[in-house]
């Protein structure tokens, strides 16, 4: 199956060219040059990888990258004008998995879509009876995809890479993105909503357990 792409590119002439070439690569890549258009395909539709544009209309490129971030963990490429080494660090700071400055060949463009691809298959970690794809952010239950969100999967690849460890809150939330009082019941409400999307009974758990007064372990 040909792998998806999402560019996101005001740039009529870029876009037709960028198509046009990944299709040579038997890449299916759709073109949307407006922010708000691109956020509501991302719902409905499942992609690969993102080619994100920063000069756009309606939102600044990294504003845009952080609202994707919300709602997807796609691999996102970074393709612009902006050559400063500022703008660079500011999208690898984000989560950017490249940043291509234009212009560019478009051979270096497929290179690099090959080279975070290839790396995913790679970066999938079966542990119990799941599957964690680390380049993609993705969980799978026995193939079947967890719809997990991204500080979801955080805790939840925390847990995993801690199997049979006892993690307290604080090391759960030291590890994540999470900007909380560990006292407060955040994790809790986190770990609540893992265990009804993976299946896992909160009295009787098979997979996160609650150790009373320090935190959680993942068993397998």
């Amino acid at each position: 199956m040909n792998k998806k792409i999402l560019l996101i590119e005001d740039d009529i002439q870029m876009q037709s060219l960028i198509v046009e070439y990944l299709k040579d690569y038997n890449f299916d890549c759709t073109a949307i040059s407006h922010p708000k258009k691109a956020l509501k395909l991302l719902e409905s539709k499942k992609f690969n990888l993102i080619i994100l544009d920063l000069m756009l209309p309606e939102m600044d490129g990294f504003d845009l990258f952080k609202q994707i971030q919300k709602i997807s963990n796609i691999p996102i490429i970074i393709s612009s004008a902006r050559a400063d080494i500022g703008n660079k660090i500011h999208g690898f700071e984000l989560g950017a998995n490249d940043y291509l400055a234009k212009p560019y060949e478009p051979r270096e463009l497929v290179l690099r879509i090959e080279n975070i691809l290839k790396k995913s298959l790679n970066e999938k970690h079966y542990i119990s009876d799941f599957i964690i794809d680390k380049i993609n952010k993705e969980v799978f239950l026995e193939e079947y995809p967890i719809d997990l969100t991204k500080i979801e999967y955080e805790i939840f690849l925390f847990l995993c890479e801690n199997i049979n460890k006892v993690s307290s809150r604080e090391q759960i939330v030291n590890a994540t993105s999470l900007n909380i009082n560990t006292k407060n019941r955040t994790i809790d409400m986190h770990i609540s909503n893992i265990r009804q999307k993976i299946g896992d009974d909160s009295k009787f758990p098979i997979y996160i357990k609650s150790i009373w007064g320090i935190g959680y372990k993942f068993v397998g």
